[in-house]
Parts: structure tokens; sequence; C-alpha cells
């Protein structure tokens, strides 16, 4: 990041103990920027002692921004009642993804400093699987019994505005806290005082479930340009709800998650920075053994067909052009195929539309670049343009049928699609195309099948 003036200053601030020149320069600096700066050059102590020259307010952002181990680590060595003081002033999401980072003895302690209603809220939160929208989801939302007046819900937005997440929108709601309707601060400003509610909001409201996953509620919120949107259980019951940060941050580490998948490496639950060798190592290691394993046939391959390669030494010049194309075609197709899926632009009734289509695109690509290489095998070895041209146009097909066909195979069986990474492809479409090289070789040039 670019740090503003005066950031580089901050260690120099907090070893001389000048707070009035630390309070200073604390002062309208950016909470994500100073939580940044932070985790990159504060240790414990001088967190804690910068935390402490904070406003309540800016104190929860900073640490509300902070990575999730250095949160853990400052919470730790912090004093019980600051941090409850600091639970009570961070927003309902992130107190419960803090709390989730503390040992049971300090989670202990923090519930019996809490008021019955927080201490409720926050189990009710923390009690929602990972990667679903109640373990994403805030409960500070602004709600408005059905029947008030414009007048009467703005005074009551006005007075609980500093306790909310956001007041753009509200929620409107019955007795037994049941989401009747939606309003927007906009709808309540044009609308006159004694206009009732019940006539301006929207009664057909887009929502979620909390027990589905995150990843979905980051994509209706992306597909309808919403600022929030409400969770609500099965009963509609509102419970919580989601905003645009929130998916954002969903939506980032999702394709953190699928970029690691596509590259074969397992999940971090850390960043890179933060990840020990030992650590990258364990995500690593797995695939990389199994592709080693599968990459024994295309040496099988190879071998089996040793009197082909004796009478046309030239054969191996094009042997890693050929299955080099099969390769990146199949990871290509594979790329765009997995992200569909992960957007929702294709489902299950796309299959048939979808190959037929790819079997058009592959076939194009497959006589593109079987003219190439004919062509640098017309100057190379003419006495095997054919056998590159046709092994070139089929190892192209079958990478590309590969990359399509492999993410929804995944998914049928219950993997994601993303598993379907360009290594893997690579890997299959290479032990194929070795196969398909040296027996369109051996049937083209009429040679004996070696062995």
């Amino acid at each position: 990041m670019q740090y503003v003036e005066g950031y580089d200053n901050l260690v120099e601030l907090v070893e001389s103990g000048d707070e009035e020149g630390l309070k200073e320069a604390l002062n309208g600096m950016p909470s994500a920027d100073v939580a940044e700066y932070l985790d990159e050059h504060f240790e414990v102590y001088n967190t804690l002692v910068l935390l402490d020259k904070m406003s309540s307010s800016q104190q929860a952002e900073v640490f509300g921004y902070l990575r999730p181990s250095h949160q853990q680590e400052v919470a730790t060595h912090m004093e019980l009642g600051v941090l409850a003081k600091l639970f009570n002033d961070m927003s309902s999401d992130e107190r419960a993804d803090v709390y989730a980072l503390l040992d049971v003895k300090l989670q202990d302690a923090l519930m019996r400093r809490m008021a019955r209603s927080e201490r409720e809220d926050l189990l009710r939160l923390v009690s929602y699987e990972e990667g679903t929208v109640g373990s994403v989801m805030s409960s500070d939302y602004a709600t408005i019994p059905v029947g008030t007046t414009v007048e009467q819900a703005l005074r009551k937005l006005r007075q609980s505005a500093p306790e909310k997440e956001s007041i753009y929108q509200a929620y409107i709601i019955d007795g037994q806290h049941k989401l009747m309707g939606v309003i927007s601060l906009r709808q309540l400003l044009m609308g006159t005082p004694s206009e009732q509610i019940d006539d301006l909001m929207t009664r057909d409201v887009v929502t979620v479930n909390p027990d589905m996953p995150q990843s979905e509620a980051a994509r209706i919120i992306s597909r309808y340009d919403l600022i929030a949107i409400p969770a609500v259980t099965d009963n509609n019951l509102l419970v919580g709800m989601v905003t645009f940060d929130d998916a954002m941050d969903v939506v980032e580490e999702e394709d953190t998650d699928t970029m690691h998948k596509s590259a074969t490496v397992g999940k971090l639950e850390m960043s890179l920075s933060e990840a020990g060798p030992l650590t990258l190592y364990r995500k690593r290691i797995n695939w990389l053994v199994l592709l080693v394993f599968v990459n024994i046939f295309s040496g099988a391959a190879i071998a089996y067909y040793e009197e082909t390669i004796l009478a046309y030494a030239a054969l191996l010049f094009f042997l890693p052009l050929l299955i080099a194309s099969g390769g990146n075609s199949g990871s290509q197709t594979a790329t765009l195929v997995i992200r569909a899926i992960a957007t929702g632009d294709i489902g299950k009734g796309d299959g048939a539309r979808l190959f037929a289509k790819e079997i058009l695109v592959s076939t194009l690509l497959g006589l593109s670049m079987a003219l190439a290489v004919m062509a640098v095998a017309y100057f190379r070895a003419p006495e095997i343009m054919v056998v590159v041209g046709i092994s070139m146009f089929a190892i192209v097909m079958i990478g590309s049928l590969v990359g399509l066909l492999l993410p929804f195979l995944l998914k049928v069986v219950g993997w994601d699609p993303a598993t379907a990474s360009t290594p893997l492809v690579t890997t299959i479409a290479d032990a194929v195309g070795v196969m398909v090289y040296f027996v369109t070789a051996t049937l083209v040039l009429g040679l004996a099948v070696g062995g």
C-alpha cells in the first residue's frame, strides 16, 4: 500500500512515548490503512499501546481490520476489561469472528461481562457453520415497526444510527419480527411526515437464508446491485443482513480459494506471508505426488513405442510441442468452464449446448494448429508431416474436451469443479496425447507396435 505522510513516524512516536504527537498523527488516518501498517510493522506490545491512544470507535474499526492472527495475539494480551469494552464497540459480525479465534477460557470470561441480549446475539452468530450466510451476516440492522409514519421512522433511525452498521435501508417488521418489507432512507426523506411507511415500503424483498452458502448471497447482491440483503429463516423471521462490503470479502475469499485449487494447492487458512514453510509444504505436496504417478503413464507410453521412435527419431522433435498444445487447450477450456460454473453462468441444463459449442470451437482450433505444425514439419521432417497434423488435431480436440468435461464430472461426484485445475488437466492431456501421437505414427507410417 502507499502510506500517507506520517505512517512511518508511528513506531518512533510509540517508542518515544509522545502521546500528543501520536494522537495527532492518528487523527484522520483511515482505519484500514492503520491496521495494515500495524500488521506489517508492529508487534503485540506496540499495537496495544497504539490502540490505547485511539478513540473507542477508531479502536474498534482498526482492530476489526487487523489480520486474524494479529487479532488473536492482541486480544490474548489485552486486559479483560479493555477487551470487553472493545467487543462492545465492534460490529456484531466482526465481534463474532474475533470471538471464534479466542480460547475457551477467554471466551467464557468475556461472556460473563456481556449483557444478556448481546451474549445471546453473539452465540447465535457463532453457531452458524463456516461458509454460510450466517457466518458473515450482521445483526446491526435497522428495523421499523409496521404501521409507523415517516416522521416516527426517521426519528427512530436517528436515535439508533450510532449502533447500526447501515441505515440506508431499514427493514419493516411485525410484532413477531417477521420481515414485511424494506424502505430506503431516500424514500423516507421524500415522503411526507404523516405518510404511512406501509404505503411506501417495498414488499417484494430479495432475501437469503442464513444456512445457504455465503457465495450465493454475494452473487445475489451483485446481480441485483444491492447495498445489503436481509437474511430470514424459513418462517420469514429477520435474523440478520449481509452488506455489500461483506459480500466483497466473500468474493475475495472465494476467488483466492479457487485460485489455490486451480494450482492444486490446498486451502490456506491464513495469508501467504503468515504461512510457515511446513504449512506450505503440506498444502502442496499431496497433489504434486499424485500428479507424478499420473505422469508415469506418459513415460510408459513412450517406452512402449520405443521402436517407432527409433525408426523415426524426428518424432521426438514434435513431442513437447504437441503435448503442450493439448494441455494448453484443455486448461483454457477448464478455466472458462470453472468460472462460468462459479458465477452461475451455466447450469445442469447447459451441458449439451456447451458440448456442441466446444466441439465446434476445438475443431477450428485443432485444424488451425494442425496446419501450423504441418508447415513446420514440411521443412523439418516432411516424412511425418501428416502424422503431426493428425496428432495435433486429435490432441487439441481431446484436451479441450477433457477441460470441458472434468469440471462437470467433479461437480457430479461432489467435488469442487475448481479442482479440475491447470496441472490436473494438463497431466491428463499429456498422458492421452502421448498415446494418441505414437498410435497415429504407428498406423500412418505402417510400423509394428513396439513393446
